[in-house]
């Protein structure tokens, strides 16, 4: 169970420190979502509970790496640039 926890706070200090791409940024959320979805598992194999919240679950996540990498292909094709830096999103 602490294994999840310090895969946890890697991925958080990966994301915070390599947040300079915006592909690596996706692939840290998607680490973090695995993780999650891990400890998700594990709580309801635990607890002897249904496993169709953990699909809900896959399902989201497969959503919102969609929609990241259509974001990305979006910015790449606008701007030609990958780099979060450049981005004027303000």
């Amino acid at each position: 169970m602490y294994m999840f926890f310090f895969m946890m706070i890697f991925n958080l200090m990966a994301l915070s420190l390599v947040r300079k791409h915006y592909l690596m940024s996706l692939i840290m959320l998607e680490f973090i979502f695995i993780t999650l979805f891990n400890m998700f598992y594990l709580y309801l194999n635990f607890f002897n509970f249904e496993y169709s919240l953990g699909l809900i679950y896959l399902i989201l996540g497969v959503v919102e790496s969609s929609l990241g990498l259509s974001l990305l292909v979006f910015l790449v094709r606008k701007t030609t640039y990958m780099y979060v830096n450049s981005f004027n999103l303000c």
